[in-house]
């Protein structure tokens, strides 16, 4: 289990995991994209967001970001600490979300980053004193419309022969690069690019089943460089070369 409070500094690399304990991430500066059960939202100063045990979650920024973070041993800690203020307390932290501070929370925050949160007084308390305040209410972000899926799929299958980029996806979806790539694995369980490779041989293999052009041909036309790396990614994804493909779709037509 983690410190309960601590500082943070996010960058441009991705972060997809979850965790078994709930977390709170609260903006200290900068923009921290943020994305939990396929809803978008854009974590800065003044906000928090609410990220329940087993939640898989998506984050990253694109020009650097600090946060505060909270994260809550467990719900016995909770009832110890918060007393009558634990069962609203509770409620808050049941369901993933993107929340607005009051003046007074955000306050709060800011003195308990100015703080020494390695001093185990201090984080205890200071965490119990924000989570009370919390339990008083706090105001919604609005959440993100879900990606264009449908769009970005007959993007990619219209330019399979051609260099495909994250940030011409990104440009589809009006989102900065980091956006796009953590909100797309939270809605796909894939990054761009993964499902790019992955509708490259399944393209692949369905014109060498499907037709007769030569390797080579197919290759091309779904956007491999040569035809060794053609049948590399082939091999990779199916345990089976181009000519085994279509001999084995020869022998079933059989």
């Amino acid at each position: 289990m983690p410190p309960i409070l601590s500082l943070r500094h996010y960058n441009h690399d991705q972060i997809v995991h979850s965790h078994q304990h709930t977390q709170l991430v609260f903006g200290l500066r900068g923009q921290l994209d943020f994305e939990m059960d396929g809803r978008g939202s854009r974590i800065q100063q003044q906000q928090l967001a609410v990220v329940p045990s087993e939640t898989r979650h998506a984050c990253g920024s694109a020009s650097g970001s600090r946060c505060l973070i909270l994260d809550i041993p467990d719900d016995n800690w909770l009832q110890q600490r918060l007393g009558h203020h634990s069962e609203p307390g509770r409620r808050l932290l049941e369901k993933p979300a993107a929340l607005h501070l009051s003046p007074a929370q955000s306050q709060l925050v800011g003195w308990l980053a100015a703080s020494p949160v390695d001093d185990p007084v201090i984080s205890e308390q200071g965490a119990a004193l924000l989570l009370a305040s919390l339990a008083g209410g706090c105001e919604p972000v609005m959440q993100s419309s879900p990606l264009p899926l449908a769009a970005i799929h007959a993007h990619v299958e219209r330019h399979l022969g051609h260099p495909l980029e994250v940030r011409d996806l990104a440009r589809l979806a009006g989102l900065s690069v980091p956006r796009f790539h953590a909100r797309f694995v939270s809605e796909t369980g894939m990054t761009p690019m993964e499902f790019v490779r992955r509708r490259r041989v399944q393209q692949g293999r369905e014109l060498l089943i499907g037709t007769r052009l030569a390797v080579g041909e197919i290759a091309a036309r779904v956007g491999y460089a040569s035809q060794s790396a053609f049948t590399a990614a082939l091999s990779r994804e199916f345990g089976m070369t181009p000519r085994a493909l279509r001999r084995e779709s020869l022998d079933n037509r059989g």
